[in-house]
């Protein structure tokens, strides 16, 4: 039997902290459920606001509720933007996003305490960010507060934004006290890291992933209109079924994943069926499908064969579909300049890695295209993410700290200034 190797200190305070911070919003089945603006969100933000500002950080809330933790080394200097999210999906993972904040977090305060010895001062500050509504699970669009920041999506649109309750964005975030009337910093250059939420990196025994680039991703809310009537009562040929018509949109979007194996991912994650009554046909059903390839022309072939579907569909089920875009983004790479860099990071820490895609969302997705943005993975045990079993061992999330800080240190020191 082998027993797990016994951390430095700084690495044992990160490991716990990671612990207290996973019992926010804490389930039965050792995940987190701490959705955008909700209670055990403000209690986790709030925690960290302790843990900055007992080393010296200024800790600040911008107008999207986006949470910054600052140290102007330099005065008057622009920021590394270092961070990720700590909103979940329903009884979600531990690690997903809440990790890189914290990793964040911790980078900083180590690169805090050598600037603080006077042997070496950045030419630029710090700025440990907790991005808001990344996960897009009780707001839509998912990483509602990178785009704000990024000018991608408005403020006021985001604000007004309202969830299944009819509750705003704007009530949400007064409720835990988390919308204030910062700007944000004014970012030089970014950097993330994430669980892979895949299992390449598993498999291939990589310690560390350099994303060089992002899946391309189509997003669209359908909603699907039919009418009411009694599921008793009503014979079939008269149903207009919205919740049929809706059945056969997901299926569609499933029968165009196995079209393209392997380079095409489709789903329906959220239905919302009304009235939801067991002896009413559905009259209306909202449901959120998304396409994502890596292979622009294969998504373009995909969306169209999908909206080629869609008459038929309404034909079948004697029902209409109302389409609306939700939103998109194409294939980017992230600066080769950032990859080479955490390619030389990787090498001179002794930690194994190699390029890799990704193909979920993330904040540094629109940060890559304000500053140069260096986007990194360690593995997930098994693959499995927006689920209460992922996990992540402990001697990936510290070698992936210690990643972090390196690439954060030699961003601060102006190490891609031309």
């Amino acid at each position: 039997m082998t027993t797990a190797p016994t951390l430095a200190a700084p690495d044992a305070a990160f490991v716990e902290d990671f612990r207290i911070m996973s019992q926010f919003g804490a389930t039965e089945n050792g995940g987190v459920d701490r959705q955008a603006a909700t209670t055990a969100d403000g209690e986790q933000r709030r925690w960290l606001t302790g843990l900055l500002e007992a080393r010296g950080f200024t800790v600040k809330f911008d107008r999207a509720g986006n949470q910054w933790g600052l140290l102007e080394a330099v005065p008057g200097a622009p920021f590394v933007v270092v961070g990720s999210h700590m909103d979940s999906q329903p009884t979600a993972g531990r690690y997903d996003g809440a990790f890189g904040v914290l990793a964040a977090a911790h980078a900083a305060l180590r690169l805090a305490e050598k600037w603080a010895s006077g042997t070496a001062m950045p030419k630029f500050n710090i700025a440990v960010v907790n991005w808001f509504n990344e996960e897009g699970s009780r707001f839509k669009p998912s990483m509602m507060g990178s785009s704000v920041y990024t000018g991608k999506l408005a403020l006021e649109t985001a604000l007004d934004t309202t969830d299944t309750q009819g509750i705003t964005v704007r009530e949400a975030l007064d409720g835990i006290g988390c919308r204030g009337d910062y700007d944000g910093p004014t970012a030089a250059y970014c950097a993330e890291i994430h669980i892979e939420q895949g299992r390449s990196m598993e498999r291939e025994g990589i310690t560390i992933g350099l994303v060089q680039s992002s899946w391309a991703a189509n997003k669209y809310e359908f909603v699907v209109h039919g009418e009411q009537a009694h599921t008793g009562s009503t014979v079939i040929a008269d149903r207009k079924d919205a919740l049929l018509g809706a059945s056969m949109l997901v299926v569609a979007a499933r029968e165009l994943a196995d079209r393209f194996p392997g380079v095409l991912h489709t789903s329906v994650g959220e239905l919302t069926v009304y009235p939801n009554s067991p002896v009413v046909v559905p009259s209306r059903v909202n449901l959120l499908l998304d396409l994502r390839s890596a292979d622009e022309s294969v998504l373009a072939e995909a969306d169209a064969l999908l909206h080629e579907r869609i008459p038929a569909i309404e034909r079948a089920a004697n029902i209409s579909v109302e389409r609306n875009h939700s939103h998109s983004w194409p294939v980017t790479p992230y600066q080769t300049e950032g990859v080479e860099l955490a390619a030389k990071v990787a090498a001179d820490l002794g930690l194994s890695s190699k390029q890799v895609m990704t193909l979920a969302g993330h904040d540094s997705i629109n940060m890559k295209d304000l500053v140069p943005t260096v986007m990194l993975f360690v593995p997930s045990v098994d693959g499995i993410s927006h689920n209460e079993h992922e996990y992540t061992t402990d001697e990936d999330i510290v070698a992936g700290l210690a990643m972090l800080t390196e690439v954060v240190n030699r961003l601060c020191n102006g190490v891609l200034e031309a």
